[in-house]
């Protein structure tokens, strides 16, 4: 008699092992790596800790089928929703029921992929099913290259899950700049005396190749400052996608957000799992879509975060359409010192996404004398054309071609 089977016997509730295999079920389709071994460990954990304690039970499942810390937040998550916390089931149900103009938001502490990993097998083939043929019936040629110059304020709920997972292999190549230290090299200028030294040590007496070492090479440190104020608010929560890919591809990538206040979210989007990650920034910003102070904000990181971040010459980008509520109030005099504590200042803005686009707002005037490049981000093609801007040196001479504002704080 296998394990399983006397297991199955001895239980005192007969469904109990079914809903524990249906669990793991959801778990694997929520992203989490559980196999069919491990519903004999959940069933023997079960077995060993009973099911009178809530707390115990969860632990011993927690136990046996999360092997990596950025799994735990989806268990518990899956957890409560399986074994019926009614208020997550509420926002479950929420997350699952259609919106005015399809375009439905899934609760950030609700995972997307959770909530689509509750529906039953057939629901989830029909919906799949059913968002091919909208795209087959829309289009004629390829669904991605349409959505490569599609505005992401016009696309709908299921255009916006497809982009969000090809925003996840978009990289930011920089380019390498010198750095103090040095490595072993075949030729260079400077002489290693203690690697030749140790190499004549055996010589004998006879010649010994002299050992060099050059200047390393590395990509400079990122820093981006993105808007979430009210009239950015649907870019942004594209952005974070973008910007959680970019944050755990490479090392020294800072993100903050401003609106009202600044916020430092690079601890959050440091978790592996995208879901999770945003769960946390939802939790750690507080002026989401609300109002804007850009140059409050810039203040604040000029004086807080400035000397820490932007060493070793950093490349800024500055994600934000300009639309200051302190119509520009000493934001040139901030601008200037951010550009002047930066190797690179990129502005990304949506509303170059108008052909008639014109600098007017005050905030606009007063940060544009002071980027190096101006570029739209609306899109995918544009932020893939800032992948290729990026992989190129800095032009340096936007700034003196531009006119200089007045730098001095009203």
């Amino acid at each position: 008699m296998t394990r399983g089977t006397t297991f199955l016997d001895a239980l005192p509730h007969g469904r109990l092992a079914e809903n524990v295999l249906h669990f793991v079920r959801v778990l694997r389709a929520a992203g989490v790596p559980v196999g069919p071994a491990k519903v004999l460990d959940a069933l023997a954990a079960v077995e060993a800790v009973g099911v009178a304690n809530r707390t115990d039970f969860r632990e011993a499942l927690a136990a046996v089928l999360v092997s990596r810390h950025e799994h735990q937040a989806i268990f518990e998550q899956a957890f409560d929703l399986f074994w019926r916390n009614p208020r997550l089931l509420e926002r479950l149900l929420a997350a699952l029921l259609p919106k005015v103009r399809g375009r439905a938001e899934v609760p950030d502490d609700v995972p997307a992929r959770l909530a689509q990993a509750m529906l039953p097998p057939h629901a989830r083939q029909d919906q799949a099913a059913e968002q091919a043929t909208e795209l087959d019936a829309a289009f004629s040629f390829s669904a991605r290259e349409v959505l490569q110059k599609k505005d992401f304020a016009t696309m709908t709920a299921s255009e916006l899950a497809e982009v969000r997972e090809i925003l996840r292999t978009i990289k930011l190549p920089l380019p390498q700049r010198l750095v103090r230290r040095t490595v072993a090299a075949a030729r260079g200028h400077a002489i290693d005396l203690r690697a030749t030294l140790r190499r004549s040590l055996g010589a004998s007496a006879a010649l010994t190749p002299l050992r060099f070492r050059t200047r390393r090479r590395r990509p400079p440190p990122l820093v981006v400052l993105c808007d979430i104020s009210g009239s950015m608010d649907r870019y942004a929560r594209m952005l974070l996608h973008f910007l959680h890919a970019i944050t755990n591809d490479r090392h020294r990538v800072h993100v903050l957000t401003f609106g009202t206040r600044l916020t430092n979210i690079t601890r959050q989007l440091r978790h592996r799992d995208v879901d999770v990650a945003l769960a946390r920034v939802a939790g750690a910003v507080e002026d989401w879509a609300g109002g804007t102070r850009i140059g409050r904000c810039l203040a604040e990181f000029n004086r807080r975060w400035s000397r820490r971040l932007l060493g070793q010459n950093a490349v800024v980008l500055l994600i934000s359409d300009g639309l200051d509520a302190d119509a520009g109030d000493g934001l040139a005099f901030e601008a200037e010192r951010l550009a002047k504590s930066c190797s690179r200042l990129v502005w990304l803005n949506p509303l170059l996404r108008y052909a008639g686009f014109e600098a007017r707002p005050a905030g606009i005037r007063a940060l544009l004398p002071h980027v190096d490049e101006f570029l739209p981000v609306h899109n995918l093609e544009k932020l893939t054309d800032l992948a290729r801007v990026l992989a190129t040196p800095a032009a340096r001479g936007l700034r003196a071609n531009r006119p200089i504002m007045a730098t001095t704080p009203a």
